[in-house]
């Protein structure tokens, strides 16, 4: 007659977040099993509303149209920031502080670029006016402008650019009953 071995896999959650490490035991009955290695975790990310702290704010209210989309190549299709659908004349704020590196037009847009202390560069296109000026210290928050009936936000790493909601804090979560169930 054979037995029936049964498996409890036992996770402690409660111990990752305090210790950093995953603990995993398992018991099998009639049998004895080396326990697993422990696994690392590393520290939870933690996100700070100061400017300084690297997060960055969404510059606009506005509704995204067009999300980031990489290009396969420097020169190829994609989009190479964030394009928001906006009200002409709402407020452009800047996503963090830094030094306003170009402020004018370019192709017919107006177009304000801002060079931030932690190496990356912010652009804003489609602004309607601008509110700032080429050498001009920005804080993070300051109104740079109004956006016309579309604003694109750009991040570039060097001369790469990354998709910009890699580089805003975490989003606001807001709970809302459920029309349903009350």
């Amino acid at each position: 007659m054979r037995r029936a071995a049964r498996i409890l896999l036992i996770r402690a959650p409660r111990a990752i977040a305090a210790a950093g490490t995953l603990a995993t035991s398992v018991l099998m009955t009639g049998c004895e099993w080396p326990r697993p290695p422990e696994v690392t975790i590393p520290p939870p990310v933690t996100w700070s509303s100061d400017a300084t702290a690297g997060a960055y704010r969404v510059p606009v209210d506005g509704v995204v149209v067009d999300p980031f989309r990489a290009p396969a190549h420097p020169y190829g299709p994609g989009n190479r920031g964030i394009e928001y659908r906006t009200d002409t004349g709402t407020a452009v704020w800047a996503a963090q502080a830094g030094t306003v590196v170009f402020a004018g037009q370019v192709g017919g847009r107006q177009v304000v670029a801002v060079q931030h202390v932690d190496g990356r560069r912010s652009t804003y296109t489609g602004l309607n006016d601008l509110g700032v000026e080429q050498g001009e210290q920005v804080a993070a928050g300051q109104r740079i402008g109004s956006a016309g009936s579309t604003m694109h936000f750009g991040v570039k790493e060097g001369a790469e650019y990354v998709d910009p909601a890699l580089v805003f804090g975490p989003p606001e979560v807001v709970l809302v009953p459920d029309p349903v169930s009350g």
